[in-house]
């Protein structure tokens, strides 16, 4: 069996994932009732009030809960979690040592999931101790995978990976903001604007998945003396790329200071 702690919008991406894909026995606790008679109706999984019960019935545990609650919930299950099963987490900034230290089990899983999880574009990245078999770890990965991409990478990258693809959602989000801005003063109505820049981000991303480098992509559209060429200069002039590595630096940073608070 499989268990949430925590019923949020990430165990809701989880979950909605995992029953798309077949995937049954599904156990979670939330202390809303509301919210605990919601997942039951959308996805048929079955419910609790009480972290324990679903930590002692699951032999893997995935704790969606936010870093600041983490002390006190591994504190009211600690007593069932046996070595024998699985603990992945979701929560930021929570190291698999913080985990191990509370924990009676070494099968400890850090991951980095994003927001596209919710409509399954989801990328994910694992970190996880050497303890696991091939049959074990493939468990996690396929529930991963039911909410897109799943790579795994040593612990120490996690605070880039934080930076770039846990946070990476609401940069480019307000990049499209900014264009359909743009876009109304040029005349757009709202609608218009925000549609064009949408769906041009969405196009772009699909032709990147092709594998086309991003070089290729942009020297494609790149015209000498046209249109193009004229806004990327804009770009350069305001040294883009020096405020994209600096954006990244301090998410980074941030990450690694919540790090250390725990």
């Amino acid at each position: 069996m499989i268990g949430f702690i925590g019923g949020g919008n990430m165990a809701e991406a989880l979950i909605k994932g995992m029953t798309s894909q077949g995937m049954k026995e599904i156990f979670v606790s939330e202390p809303r009732e509301e919210r605990r008679q919601e997942l039951e109706r959308l996805y048929g999984v079955k419910t609790s009030g009480s972290n324990e019960e679903v930590a002692a019935a699951a032999d893997i545990i995935i704790l969606a809960v936010k870093p600041q609650n983490m002390e006190s919930v591994l504190a009211g299950i600690t007593g069932r979690i046996t070595s024998g099963k699985t603990v992945v987490s979701i929560a930021a900034g929570i190291t698999i040592s913080y985990l191990a230290a509370r924990l009676r089990t070494e099968k400890i899983v850090r991951v980095m999931p994003n927001t596209p999880a919710l409509v399954q574009e989801g990328m994910s990245v694992m970190s996880l101790c050497e303890c696991f078999s091939g049959e074990e770890i493939n468990r996690v990965r396929s529930i991963l995978m039911s909410i897109g991409r799943v790579i795994t990478l040593p612990e120490k990258m996690m605070n880039a990976v934080t930076a770039v693809s846990g946070s990476g959602p609401a940069f480019f989000a307000l990049l499209v903001e900014a264009m359909a801005a743009g876009g109304e003063k040029l005349g757009l109505d709202a609608d218009n604007a925000r549609e064009l820049a949408v769906q041009t981000m969405i196009g772009t991303a699909r032709l990147l998945e092709t594998g086309m480098p991003p070089e290729r992509l942009r020297q494609m559209v790149t015209s000498p003396g046209g249109t193009t060429e004229a806004g990327l200069k804009v770009f350069e002039e305001r040294d883009l790329r020096g405020i994209v590595d600096e954006v990244l630096r301090a998410a980074c940073r941030r990450a690694e200071e919540l790090g250390r608070s725990k």
